[in-house]
């Protein structure tokens, strides 16, 4: 169960980061959520697979946000961060899990 929590704050904050953003058409708030979010997923794939998977797997993050931009510009805006959501909950799925 615990490495399904990260993926669910990833996919959390890459969704809701967005929605914010476009809801209050405040970026930096849109980007508060989106920083908590990665925050505390850093420390869900920490605790269950190590720092330097923990490390990998917020810059999968954080390219996925930087990717969506643009993304957008070729497939719209809600389908490129589906996309990029999707892609990164995969990886944290895959990766994020301790090899024991």
């Amino acid at each position: 169960m615990s490495a399904l929590l990260p993926t669910a704050l990833a996919t959390s904050g890459l969704l809701g980061g967005y929605q914010t953003a476009r809801a209050t058409k405040n970026r930096q708030l849109g980007g508060a959520v989106l920083a908590a979010a990665g925050a505390a997923a850093f420390m869900g794939w920490k605790k269950s697979a190590g720092t330097g998977t923990a490390v990998a797997l917020t810059l999968t993050y954080v390219a996925a946000f930087g990717a969506s931009h643009p993304l957008a510009k070729k497939m719209g805006a809600w389908p490129a961060v589906y996309t990029v959501t999707a892609a990164t909950a995969v990886a944290s799925l895959a990766f994020g899990r301790s090899k024991n």
